[in-house]
């Protein structure tokens, strides 16, 4: 089993940045992908960012060119670097990892507030 716990979130003015980070224990060999997603305030949940296991990233649409998804060696730590962040940005962030047997992993979330 894999767990994922999430560090980082906070309270940012509009403009600034913050880096979250997601440490994996536990059976961490058999994480395939890593990602981020959020949940703003009365929205569903949408992705921000994903890594595969080879290093290929994706972001959605609202966060590129601003946000950065990273990966270290081992593979069990995922950093999102968010810049030039906005009020848009305020929502619960979640990391996620995908496994070798088809699960579907999740940290227990991290506020991120953009606030001046």
């Amino acid at each position: 089993q894999v767990n994922l716990v999430e560090s980082g979130g906070g309270l940012v003015q509009p403009g600034g940045s913050l880096r979250l980070s997601c440490a994996a224990s536990g059976n961490t060999f058999t994480i395939n992908t890593m990602g981020w997603y959020r949940q703003p305030p009365g929205r569903q949940r949408e992705l921000v960012a994903l890594i595969t296991s080879e290093g290929t990233t994706g972001y959605g649409d609202s966060v590129k060119g601003r946000f950065t998804i990273s990966r270290d060696n081992g593979k069990t730590t995922v950093d999102l670097q968010m810049n030039n962040v906005s009020h848009e940005d305020t929502a619960v962030y979640y990391c996620n990892a995908d496994t070798w047997y088809s699960e579907e992993i999740w940290g227990q979330g991290t506020q991120v507030t953009v606030s001046s």
